[in-house]
């Protein structure tokens, strides 16, 4: 019986242990020939319910007073950056039902579908006729995805960089968890009324060619358990449950056997 309980101790820590090939990243990567950077960069475009910081400069800065929001969130730096998610919506402007913007002075521009330099050129054209040589920036103040499941710190993050790659994602939630299934990442990502699921695998390279590379507004990312794990959230699966109750059985059977 001793023999048999080694045995079967032996082989659940070994069924348990994860290998170098499903714990590390990028195996391949010394193999992988790269596309350039700009082929993969997403040209995010601007969606309903969007909030957008719209910058206006000229030479003359008093100028453009009459266009700029006026609100609390004035005078902050013109970046956005610190601002409390409370704040967000009364420094930007939210892209309506419609697909459109309220500006002051101009009125209301469409800008859904539109790229954010498309946007710029947009606005740009229309304060040409009060402003001379206006400069014009257009950027999300809501850019946000979610990480769900083996992850250190899952959660919806809202950021303010529409070039961050899934790996600087992965890195704000504090990478995976050692339980994390490296192999079957789940990106899920609507692009209009269309969503597109994806499966990355971390241990390899060649998606870093892929559109995936980027994260876009919205991306949903889901972290599956491995197989130990998922073993261990039942009764029978979980190896220190099935010693206990082999243990429990031998000492049944020892008792059994002393006492007749």
């Amino acid at each position: 019986m001793k023999r048999i309980l080694f045995i079967v101790a032996i082989a659940g820590i070994l069924t348990s242990c994860s290998t170098k090939k499903e714990i590390i990243y990028y195996q391949d990567i010394e193999e992988t020939q790269f596309q350039d950077i700009d082929y993969i960069k997403p040209k995010t475009k601007i969606e309903v319910n969007d909030i957008l910081q719209v910058d206006i400069k000229t030479l003359n800065p008093e100028s453009t007073i009459p266009f700029l929001k006026q609100n609390l969130g004035q005078g902050m730096g013109g970046g956005g950056m610190g601002m409390q998610p409370g704040m967000v919506s009364l420094q930007g402007y939210i892209v309506n039902e419609y697909g459109e913007i309220e500006m002051p002075v101009i009125g209301r521009v469409q800008v859904s579908n539109l790229t954010l330099e498309q946007a710029e050129k947009k606005i740009k054209s229309k304060l040409t006729s009060y402003l001379k040589d206006p400069y014009v920036s257009v950027r999300h103040l809501n850019y946000k995805f979610t990480i769900q499941g083996e992850v250190r710190n899952p959660g919806t993050f809202e950021i303010f960089d529409p070039n961050l790659t899934l790996l600087q994602a992965l890195g704000m939630a504090g990478d995976l968890t050692i339980r994390g299934k490296r192999e079957n990442i789940l990106i899920i990502r609507t692009i209009g009324d269309e969503r597109i699921v994806r499966r990355i695998d971390l241990t390899k390279s060649d998606w870093m060619n892929s559109p995936f590379y980027f994260i876009k507004q919205n991306d949903y990312i889901y972290v599956e358990p491995n197989n130990p794990q998922v073993k261990s959230a039942g009764f029978i699966g979980n190896v220190g449950t099935l010693l206990s109750a082999l243990s429990f059985l031998t000492t049944l059977s020892l008792i059994f056997i002393t006492t007749r």
